[in-house]
């Protein structure tokens, strides 16, 4: 069963950085497309960004592009998300997803369906 393990989070003022990391064991990283997804008080859960898992292929939501920057790192087994230019807006629960199947646009068009999933790491923004 893969595991997924977020780190990273936390306070941080607006206009910041802060990089989360993703952690995965008990599958095979290659196989895996790896997703950040994130979701605020009373909001539905959001898609964030979507690497391939041979990380030829990056989506960004449109709220995500440009300031924040999704990666991956075969030897490590680790996913990461670098988020610059942080507002008060992305204050929200940040979820690490992957996912083995084919690469569609159901992982950004309906985040849910990432078959896993982290438990998730708490980014608060103030202004």
């Amino acid at each position: 069963q893969v595991q997924l393990v977020e780190s990273g989070g936390g306070l941080v003022q607006a206009g910041g950085s802060l990089r989360l990391s993703c952690a995965v064991s008990g599958g095979t990283f290659e196989n895996l497309h790896m997703g950040w997804c994130r979701q605020a008080p009373g909001k539905e859960r959001e898609f964030v960004a979507v690497i391939s898992r041979n990380g030829l292929n990056i989506f960004y939501s449109d709220s995500a592009k440009g300031r924040f920057t999704i990666s991956r790192d075969l030897a490590k087994n680790m996913a990461s998300l670098e988020m610059d230019s942080l507002k008060p807006d992305d204050t929200a629960i940040y979820y690490c997803a992957a996912d083995d199947g084919p690469l569609s646009s159901r992982l950004w068009r309906q985040p849910s369906t990432f078959a896993y999933w982290g438990q998730g790491t708490s980014v608060t923004v103030s202004s």
